[in-house]
């Protein structure tokens, strides 16, 4: 008898995947297809939707031949679609969760005063990076508030819209995860906040339900058969199911695009001082188990920026090397602020900043400084989290693309000073979503059988003292205050 597979949609940034697991989490067949990017104004970042929808199509064709038991989404959060509910077609492209299209709005927003309220009903700051203004914008841009209002439109991050295409209009709904990241999700009550709509102007009409995690999301038949979709999930919290963070201070950070750590902390809300999210790590049977989130915005995209920007590296993979080539960054520092800076500052006026160089200065020593400026930023973050009482961290669990760079993973141990364990399936973000779905079909019993799957496949133990971390991250503090007065 053939043993049931879970279909995993990983919806990126950059790419698009589909990932066919087995029940122990044994990834049995991939396909990815890269996701072109559309800079239609100075940072301004786009996707059209229907390249989104045929390759998720594609990509599951291409990993599925027969019918799995269940299906997952995951999906890059806060990036925004409104469609025409009759036709399924976007009124817009979807603007990305990189967009800063909205500061302007966002600071205006600051400036009256309306920052407590969102922070304490949301869990958010007032950012062009949540869906909330992205969503206005394009109703205003597109002058369709009226067809909004009279429930003509249907508004959706990446997920949603997905599951509208796969259920062929049936289905209009989110996860709690998701909704989230909106800006007008209550973290308290668990559903849309009406001061928070009429905050942003926004009808309740054009909003998905919202569900929990493992949830009955409706099926498809679009690959074969009727086919379950029993999960949702936002990209870093079903890498938080993935890690097993499951009890209050586990914590993970996942490396692509740019970088994001959550911590657990348990059935109740943390505020934070230090200006990091309070939002949902997962919720399951209507109960929410809540997180502390920092965001850096540039990780993965530095490298790329190295390579396609500056020409030092032919691939990006080469940078571990050449990073090792030199024994230090000889006082460089790169603050890779290329769409602001995230968590904890949220400053959308900061500016990309080299600075520390010498005619001693060469191409190896700007690579090592802007790798480093990833392990400096997650150390920015841990900091915070301390701060915000955050249980002791045992070690910082870590998985995406850049923890393929080993030089890098031991940097960031030496920096944090604390352990980093890589997961042994790299794929941690789809991971956590099929064992989500497994979850609603009952090929896990419970959050302990998921536990079970986790096995670390490296440990970087730190090496260097704190004296010597301590000297260099004054340094980047330095440069970081420089960035943010450009």
């Amino acid at each position: 008898m053939t043993s049931p597979t879970i279909l995993a949609i990983d919806q990126g940034t950059t790419s698009t995947r589909a990932i066919l697991f087995d029940r122990d989490g044994t990834v049995l067949r991939a396909a990815q297809r890269a996701l072109p990017q559309v800079y239609p104004g100075h940072g301004w970042v786009e996707h059209d939707p229907e390249v989104i929808w045929a390759d998720t199509l594609a990509t599951c064709r291409e990993v599925t031949d027969g019918a799995p038991a269940v299906i997952g989404i995951t999906n890059q959060r806060e990036t925004t679609v409104v469609w025409d509910r009759s036709t399924g077609r976007a009124i817009h492209n979807a603007i990305v969760w990189q967009d800063r299209r909205t500061a302007a709005r966002c600071a205006g927003l600051v400036a009256a005063g309306h920052e407590a309220l969102v922070t304490a009903r949301s869990g958010l700051v007032i950012d062009p990076y949540f869906s909330a203004s992205k969503i206005a914008w394009i109703l205003g841009h597109t002058e369709t508030h009226a067809a909004a209002r009279r429930g003509d439109l249907a508004f959706g991050t990446i997920d949603s819209f997905l599951l509208w295409r796969l259920t062929e209009g049936r289905v209009h709904a989110t996860d709690a995860t998701n909704a989230a990241r909106t800006g007008l999700y209550n973290i308290h009550t668990g559903q849309w906040d009406p001061d928070l709509l009429e905050l942003y102007g926004i009808p309740a009409a054009v909003l998905p339900d919202i569900q929990d995690n493992a949830a009955d999301f409706g099926s498809t038949g679009l690959l074969a058969g009727a086919i379950g979709i029993g999960a949702m999930a936002g990209d870093q919290q079903a890498a938080l199911v993935g890690h097993a963070c499951f009890q209050p201070g586990d914590i993970k950070c996942t490396y692509g695009t740019g970088a994001f750590m959550i911590a657990n902390t348990g059935a109740a809300p943390v505020t934070s001082g230090n200006r990091l999210l309070t939002t949902v790590g997962y919720r399951l049977q209507g109960v929410t188990t809540y997180a502390l989130e920092g965001g850096i915005f540039v990780t993965g995209a530095a490298v790329q920026w190295l390579r396609d920007g500056l020409g030092l590296l032919q691939h990006a993979e080469d940078s571990a090397a050449m990073a090792a080539s030199v024994p230090d960054s000889a006082g460089v520092y790169v603050v890779p602020a290329l769409t602001g800076l995230g968590a904890p500052y949220w400053d959308a006026g900061a500016r990309g900043l080299i600075c520390g160089m010498d005619r001693g200065a060469t191409g190896a020593h700007l690579v090592r400084a802007t790798l480093e400026a990833v392990c400096y930023q997650t150390l920015d973050l841990i900091e915070a989290m301390r701060r915000d009482g955050i249980p002791p961290m045992p070690a910082l669990r870590v998985d995406g693309g850049m923890t393929r760079n080993d030089w890098l993973m031991q940097r960031t141990a030496d920096l944090t000073r604390l352990p980093v364990e890589r997961a042994a399936v790299i794929e941690t973000t789809a991971l956590g979503v099929a064992c989500l779905a497994g979850l609603q079909a009952g090929l896990f019993g419970s959050l302990d059988d998921i536990a079970r799957l986790r096995t670390p496949d490296q440990v970087w133990q730190p090496t260097g003292t704190t004296a010597e971390r301590d000297g260099l991250y004054a340094g980047w503090k330095t440069a970081v205050q420089r960035a943010r007065s450009c």
